[in-house]
C-alpha cells in the first residue's frame, strides 16, 4: 500500500510539474504575440520613439522568473527545496525532543 501512495505522490508530482511547463510555454507564446503586436505598432505610428521596449523589458522580467521558477534554475525556488527544509526541521525537533 506503501508503495501504491508513493507511486501515485510522483504521479502528481510530475503532472503539477507538466501544467506548469505548458503554463510556461502559453505565458510564453502570448509575450512574443503581444510585443510582435506592440513592435508593429510603434514602429507603424511612432517610429521616432521604441516605447515597446518599456513593455519588452518589463513582461520580459515577468517571463524570466517564471521560466526560472519553472524549469528549476536556482533551487531555492523549487517546491522540492521547501519540502526538504520542512522535513529537515521536522527532523531537527523530533530529535531535540529525544536528548
Amino acid at each position: 500500500m506503501q508503495q501504491h501512495n508513493e507511486e501515485y505522490e510522483r504521479y502528481q508530482r510530475a503532472r503539477k510539474q507538466v501544467e506548469e511547463i505548458k503554463g510556461f510555454y502559453v505565458h510564453f507564446i502570448v509575450y512574443l504575440m503581444v510585443m510582435g503586436f506592440l513592435i508593429y505598432i510603434n514602429l507603424r505610428y511612432t517610429p521616432g520613439y521604441l516605447w515597446f521596449l518599456w513593455s519588452m523589458f518589463g513582461w520580459g522580467i515577468g517571463v524570466a522568473f517564471h521560466a526560472i521558477k519553472v524549469f528549476g534554475f536556482f533551487h531555492f525556488f523549487d517546491k522540492d527545496w521547501e519540502e526538504r527544509k520542512i522535513k529537515e526541521f521536522l527532523e531537527k525537533e523530533k530529535q531535540s525532543k529525544w536528548k
